[in-house]
């Protein structure tokens, strides 16, 4: 998905003035969530390589996701299966609830972990980004 089509797509839900200085500046970011299929996750290295960034800065996009869970920003896991933070909450945050929230979400959608939060089938990485 092109940046002017994540435009488009963001038009349609309601900002307040903070958040729309980071849709501008991570809209690229978000037109790529955004060609994630349903059952399928990619990681936080896999998202900075097509846009030729760090790990760590697509993180602080994400925690920034104004759009969640339109702009599926929970389809982002670890490079090695674990499921990650969710909503600026570190996977190993004490109260876990937003990192449930994620599960619930990718579960949803098809996407398995073990008890320990780590994806089950490699048949649900996807890296198919178009820059």
């Amino acid at each position: 998905m092109a940046v002017s089509e994540f435009q488009e797509v963001s038009h349609v839900l309601t900002l307040t003035s903070s958040e729309k200085e980071t849709d501008t500046k991570y809209q690229r970011v978000y037109a790529l969530l955004l060609q994630i299929p349903a059952g399928k996750v990619s990681s936080y290295a896999a998202l900075s390589r097509a846009l030729s960034s760090s790990p760590r800065a697509v993180g602080g996009a994400l925690r920034r996701n104004p759009y969640a869970p339109e702009v599926p920003c929970h389809r982002i896991i670890c490079a090695d299966g674990a499921i990650g933070g969710f909503k600026g909450e570190a996977q190993d945050a004490p109260s876990g609830i937003n990192q449930k929230e994620k599960r619930r979400l990718l579960e949803s959608e098809g996407v398995s972990f073990d008890m320990k939060g780590n994806l089950i089938s490699k048949e649900s990485w996807w890296n198919g980004f178009e820059v």
